[in-house]
């Protein structure tokens, strides 16, 4: 049985960090009171579960803080990372009841929740929340096709240097960071979960990163903290066929 989450206290829109790219990003003022009366936060620990796959899902909601991972299992009881949820990134589908995958906090994690029959009911005569959630459903369509990639073809160094693109570039839009100098931020994933998400073994995860400081792709103070000096030279690595922009 899930243990009940702590509930926070009301947070301003206006401030929250995500704000810009949630899926309240383009709603007025007064959409934004509408989904106020049906938002309410949630607090995850770190490992705890958020939902269970076949669970009832009787909330959505946008991941404020933290990271949780999609993970779905096999028939012979074996289990695959399948997608990684950041912040501003959406959980749970309007019009499904259920929940296809399981998803669990990585680290700890905040929730901005909408009861999901109102939010429902929100999207009929909503168009700006309509319209960005179509807009977020693209993006994860095409993060799924560029995973695809990374999993099928790339080298184990190519696969390291993807994953901290991937990051790097999520975090300097949240933020709203330019791609000139360097970029900054911390790793939201132990070791063994990137070798996990990835694939790939905890040995070969720890040789790939360590050749990728030693030649000075990136730069590491700790295990987590993570400075880029070059985006375009870590989009180089990751065998990356684009112009390396983090925002235009």
């Amino acid at each position: 049985m899930l243990q009940e989450p702590i509930l926070t206290g009301s947070q301003n829109c206006e401030e929250c960090p995500i704000r810009h790219r949630a899926v309240c990003a383009r709603c007025e003022t007064d959409e934004l009171q509408r989904l106020e009366e049906v938002k309410y936060y949630r607090r995850f620990e770190a490992g705890q579960p958020i939902i269970w796959c076949g669970d009832r899902m009787d909330f959505v909601g946008s991941v404020v803080l933290g990271v949780a991972s999609l993970t779905q299992a096999m028939e012979d009881g074996r289990t695959q990372m399948v997608g990684l949820l950041l912040p501003s990134d959406f959980v749970g589908r309007p019009g499904r009841a259920v929940a296809a995958y399981d998803v669990t906090a990585t680290t700890d994690v905040l929730m901005c929740c909408f009861r999901r029959a109102p939010f429902e009911a929100l999207i009929e005569d909503t168009p700006h929340i309509a319209h960005r959630l179509l807009e977020m459903t693209l993006d994860e369509l095409d993060a799924a096709r560029e995973w695809m990639l990374v999993l099928g073809r790339k080298t184990a160094r190519e696969k390291i240097a993807s994953l901290l693109s991937i990051i790097a570039r999520r975090d300097a839009m949240l933020h709203i960071r330019r791609e000139d100098g360097p970029v900054v931020f911390d790793l939201p994933l132990t070791r063994e979960a990137m070798a996990d998400y990835l694939g790939l073994t905890l040995e070969t995860v720890s040789r790939q990163v360590s050749a990728l400081r030693k030649d000075g792709v990136i730069s590491l103070e700790g295990k987590r903290h993570v400075t880029v000096p070059d985006i375009s030279r870590l989009l180089e690595e990751a065998g990356d066929d684009m112009d390396g922009g983090l925002i235009s």
